[in-house]
């Protein structure tokens, strides 16, 4: 651990302000709350490590102070409760209210793992909007700063912080209890907190925004946040599918782009530069999923296509009709006009282009898809290998105008002027 207190304070937080955050809505009952306490161990933090020194167990000092500050205001909410009633407040007025309890508080009970999960399930509870959802998870489990998830996704700093005040102020007013749901409930809320940990992961495979062609530091936080849930529901076969797909998408980082940052396809990677490493981690966690029984839910089987492209030597020896097939199952259980296109491309690979090109010529006349670039994009690319190569320059171009990318932009448009004869 660093000695320069400022650099520790930034490393600890990082590293463990969900845990403290967690710790303390569990006293209080608020993650809103929680954060504000949270952040006040912060602020002692910095007014106290200049001159004391740096704790041995800086993690468990911040924890401590937290809850410290957390029983401070939760003596004064009873001594107001008791006040209120010497003055014969109409305690019916107050609703459910309970006076707390927090005697054991400070107890040396582990809980910070159920303390996570109930966190995970809080940031992500169907009350909130699906943006909100992403930026107060990236804020409380996260621990990225509102300027740092505002770069992230390239929007404005107040557009974020509204949301996160505002997701917070929902969760209160609803009354959103600090829990883990159970029985039937819990499906449902876990499906939305796997949707949102890879909605996090896209964002930073292939940014909808900006500049960059991909954003690896939100792979990262997706894989970090989906292995501490998977630590945490280890008998979800759906958790295990989910990290799965992101450890074998993430493994192709380095060949996705060259030494500019311009973007490299799927077929014309260096297989070579794909990691090994997190292949292997990913096809462990697909064996854990699937020796969980019971039907492969969508992560699993889109997992399961992963693997098929990180078990194939080259793009040419990929087992296109096995893709398919899995497209076709994944169709049953997640049906979406994507993924209809994502099996009309694998059919146009296994089957061919004049096999393919109906399939999403039927897409592009539904107009569901009408604003989704990689719609245009795929058509182009089965009219390139039909030879009509007029119209496949211009659903280039179509695509281009499309997305918000400017490396995908600038790809698209090199892709249609290689088309002009």
């Amino acid at each position: 651990m660093t000695r320069d207190p400022q650099r520790a304070i930034d490393a600890v937080w990082r590293i463990e302000s969900a845990k403290i955050i967690g710790g303390v809505a569990r006293l209080v009952r608020d993650v809103g709350l929680a954060e504000e306490l949270a952040q006040d161990a912060l602020v002692a933090a910095l007014e106290h490590w200049p001159t004391d020194g740096i704790p041995d167990n800086p993690g468990a000092w911040l924890m401590a102070t937290a809850k410290n500050r957390a029983l401070d205001h939760l003596r004064q909410q009873a001594l107001h409760w008791r006040k209120q009633q010497e003055l014969g407040a109409d305690a019916d007025a107050r609703g459910d209210h309970v006076v707390p309890d927090f005697s054991n508080a400070l107890d040396d009970r582990d809980d910070i793992g159920d303390d996570l999960l109930r966190l995970m399930f809080a940031a992500c509870h169907p009350v909130l909007a699906q943006e909100a959802q992403v930026a107060l998870t990236l804020r409380l489990l996260g621990g990225l700063s509102t300027t740092d998830i505002a770069r992230a996704f390239v929007l404005p700093e107040p557009t974020i912080a509204q949301r996160i005040v505002r997701a917070k102020r929902t969760l209160a007013a609803a009354r959103v209890p600090f829990e883990v749901p159970r029985g039937d409930a819990l499906a449902g809320r876990l499906a939305a907190v796997l949707a949102v940990i890879y909605l996090i992961f896209n964002e930073g495979y292939a940014a909808t925004s900006g500049e960059d062609w991909m954003r690896p530091a939100l792979c990262d936080e997706a894989l970090r946040l989906g292995r501490v849930l998977a630590q945490l529901a280890p008998h979800s076969a759906e958790v295990h599918g989910l990290i799965a797909l992101m450890e074998i998408q993430a493994s192709r980082t380095r060949a996705r782009t060259d030494a500019a940052g311009r973007p490299i396809l799927l077929l014309e990677q260096d297989r070579s530069r794909w990691d090994r490493l997190l292949i292997g981690r990913g096809l462990a966690s697909l064996e854990r999923a699937a020796a969980l029984g019971g039907e492969r839910g969508p992560y699993e089987l889109q997992a399961d296509i992963a693997a098929c492209h990180a078990r194939a030597p080259s793009a040419a020896e990929t087992d296109w009709p096995q893709i398919v097939a899995l497209y076709d199952a994944l169709a049953q259980r997640l049906p979406s006009p994507v993924v209809e296109l994502n099996r009309a491309v694998a059919v146009g690979m296994a089957f061919g282009a004049q096999t393919a090109l109906p399939l999403v010529d039927a897409l592009v006349a539904g107009r569901q898809l009408d604003r989704y670039h990689l719609l245009y994009a795929a058509r182009a690319d089965l009219l390139v290998k039909l030879g009509r190569l007029g119209e496949a320059r211009r659903e280039f171009e179509r695509a281009a105008t499309l997305t918000r990318n400017q490396r995908e932009r600038e790809l698209l448009l090199e892709r249609a002027r290689a088309r002009l004869s």
